[in-house]
């Protein structure tokens, strides 16, 4: 069984799933996922748009469904007599399950550890008790882990073989494809791949960018994650002065002059193709409160963590405003010297990710698992 709960643990998942599958074609995959891991062999027990909650207060509100979940997961176990689990991030549920399928005598294998080191630092001793091997993909977890007595191994990140091995649109056949603008560079908008987070960043972010794009000669372009409507973007704005793309993110990215990117995978996706980019994110304010007391990170950004330095600027709740986000934009785009010089530091995050092959490596892990049980 693997569990993946969001965007990026489908893509995550999928990869994992094809080089389980071509060490054994014969392995049944049981679980939660999205498309990618569903077309990559899964048998699909719930999609991950059903899982799309964030937050204290979101979570609480769907403490039944969750506990729902959990049981169908655990009768799939039990039926199936499966006996190892992969667990992928996602882990306020990840977690909450682990201790079911200890008492279950469930080998449990979690691939992308959670984010022990920004927030939650406690839950280092939940995971030592109940996961069975920690697959990590940055190197300095790998440390976080061993000191804490957790059988751990670095296997790198997943994001440089997708990226490596992705066939590109090229620009030319991207702006006639989507009838774009030729003589204007894209300025482009990541809002979110939930839909509560996209209700509470994005009009404040296309206002943003339409005075951007008119002052600096730039067109307006929203990535829209696969599990958002796109209804759902026209509907949180008055303006359309804009274009709204749904499944070309990497080429958006290449080709992008500036992003306005939510926090995520996505501002890590955007360092490796060294986009200069403004970092936001909004939640509702009680759940940013509490998260607020937790967290003991300076930065939110992957791409600010992992460089070590406020690379690019974070606009977080309350700063998440039409005038901050084009003041923190403009200054970007009128000073070329700072604009290259993000983007010669940007270069930094793909040196200390390691090497592509994260999910060849973990497939192996994991094989060799299930031959043991």
């Amino acid at each position: 069984m693997i569990i993946a709960g969001e965007v990026s643990g489908d893509l995550h998942g999928a990869s994992l799933i094809e080089e389980l599958k071509k060490l054994d074609e014969n392995i049944n995959i049981f679980g939660i996922g999205g498309d990618k891991m569903k077309a990559a062999g899964m048998n699909l027990i719930y999609h991950i748009n059903k899982m799309a909650f964030l937050g204290f207060i979101e979570v609480i509100k769907h403490i039944p469904f969750i506990k729902k979940v959990q049981r169908d997961l655990v009768a799939v176990i039990k039926e199936k007599n499966i006996k190892n689990v992969v667990l992928i991030d996602y882990p306020g549920f990840n977690l909450s399950i682990a201790k079911k399928l200890q008492a279950m005598n469930v080998n449990i294998i979690y691939y992308i550890s959670p984010q022990i080191w920004a927030w939650g630092a406690g839950r280092i001793n939940k995971i030592k008790k109940l996961v069975n091997k920690m697959l990590v993909v940055f190197p300095f977890e790998e440390d976080i882990y061993k000191k804490a007595g957790v059988d751990v191994e670095f296997v790198g990140h997943p994001l440089l073989e997708r990226i490596n091995k992705y066939q590109f649109l090229d620009k030319q056949d991207l702006y006639k494809n989507f009838n774009l603008d030729e003589n204007k560079e894209l300025l482009l908008i990541l809002p979110g791949s939930r839909s509560h987070e996209v209700e509470k960043i994005f009009p404040e972010v296309i206002k943003a960018g339409e005075t951007l794009a008119a002052e600096f000669n730039l067109q307006v372009v929203v990535a829209c994650s696969p599990n958002i409507e796109e209804g759902i973007l026209g509907g949180l704005s008055q303006k359309k002065n804009y274009k709204i793309i749904k499944g070309y993110t990497y080429e958006l990215l290449k080709y992008a002059k500036l992003g306005i990117v939510k926090s995520g995978t996505s501002t890590l996706e955007a360092g490796l193709f060294e986009l200069p980019m403004v970092i936001v994110y909004k939640t509702s304010y009680l759940t940013y409160l509490i998260g607020k007391n937790l967290v003991k990170v300076d930065s939110i950004g992957m791409a600010n963590i992992i460089s070590g330095e406020k690379l690019v600027p974070e606009l977080i709740q309350s700063r998440v405003t039409e005038e901050a986000l084009y003041k923190e934009c403009k200054t970007i785009l009128s000073d070329t010297g700072l604009y290259n010089n993000i983007k010669r530091k940007l270069q930094s995050i793909k040196e200390k990710l390691g090497t592509e092959g994260a999910s060849k490596r973990a497939a192996r892990v994991i094989y060799a698992a299930l031959n043991e049980s």
